[in-house]
């Protein structure tokens, strides 16, 4: 029962934060300080999430093959590869890390 709980806090928690969204005044989104950060946020936020997915684990710091292939994918975009080979790049030095036995 504690799960339906859950789905139901979660369902109304989404339904408040968009309800809350839309009640924000036109005037207040279009300033150029919140232009700005709607912007950058999302850039903050999948940097935020891909260091903590490559050298985390639970509470310990973590390098092993992944952070190879992040390098990898790195190099790649100072390169200015397109992104399929910006992918490709970091699958195959991942790969090629583990085989070795990293």
């Amino acid at each position: 029962m504690s799960t339906w709980i859950a789905i139901g806090a979660t369902a109304l928690g989404c339904y408040a934060v968009k309800l809350v969204g839309l009640l924000v005044p036109a005037g207040a989104l279009e300033r150029p300080v919140v232009r700005r950060l709607a912007a950058l946020l999302p850039v903050a936020l999948l940097a935020a999430l891909t260091a903590q997915q490559t050298f985390g684990d639970g509470h310990a710091l973590v390098l092993d093959a992944r952070v190879a292939g992040v390098a990898a994918a790195a190099v790649a975009l100072v390169l200015r590869a397109p992104f399929l080979l910006v992918v490709t790049a970091a699958v195959v030095v991942t790969a090629g890390v583990r085989a070795m036995g990293g």
